[in-house]
């Protein structure tokens, strides 16, 4: 059975905007673009968006002028990967995407029995439904030492705690810190 890791940023304060001023560095890029290589994409319908606008390969073949080298291969390998999108009102996806369909439950436990290397979800509202119900297996943060002061925060809304065991821990030359935990059970 595959695991679900979620994985996002994330500023001392709890912050998980994409505006909140977490800006990627070199390593940390590095780090992103090894974990979307390995694993198959879950993106509720907000953040599949916000990524396809942002990192998908334009038609003319040429990576926007704002990526410096450190971005391209990011942009390389999240254009590559495997997506399911999870979504009640879009009828249709593309970018190597697949409409996930019915309830979100059921449609995750069937995507972790399949085989594959693992499954990763990125975003605010969608980890929230999926570690409702019990389907993360893994919680990754890349903690910046940053604080935004506003914008919304990490697992907001959650219907009850979940206790968690830390079992890895890097540190970026940055201050970021990377920080994954398992549920415990």
């Amino acid at each position: 059975m595959r695991l679900l890791r979620y994985s996002i940023n994330v500023t001392l304060d709890g912050c998980c905007h994409h505006e909140a001023g977490l800006p990627p560095d070199e390593e940390s890029m590095a780090y992103w673009t090894a974990e979307m290589a390995r694993a198959d994409l879950l993106f509720g319908r907000v953040t599949y968006e916000m990524m396809q606008s942002a990192w998908r390969k334009p038609v003319t073949g040429v990576w926007p002028d704002w990526m410096g080298a450190g971005d391209v291969p990011f942009a390389e390998a999240i254009d590559q990967a495997k997506k399911h999108v999870v979504s009640s009102t879009l009828t249709e996806v593309d970018w190597n995407a697949e409409l996930v369909r019915g309830g979100v439950g059921e449609a995750v436990r069937q995507l972790k029995e399949q085989p594959g290397e693992g499954l990763w979800v990125g975003g605010v509202t969608l980890p929230v439904a999926l570690a409702d119900l019990g389907l993360i297996d893994e919680y990754e943060f890349v903690v910046h030492p940053v604080v935004a002061g506003h914008g919304p925060t990490l697992l907001s809304g959650l219907r009850e705690r979940i206790e968690l065991e830390l079992v890895d821990r890097h540190e970026f030359r940055s201050g970021a810190v990377v920080q994954r935990y398992k549920p415990v059970p």
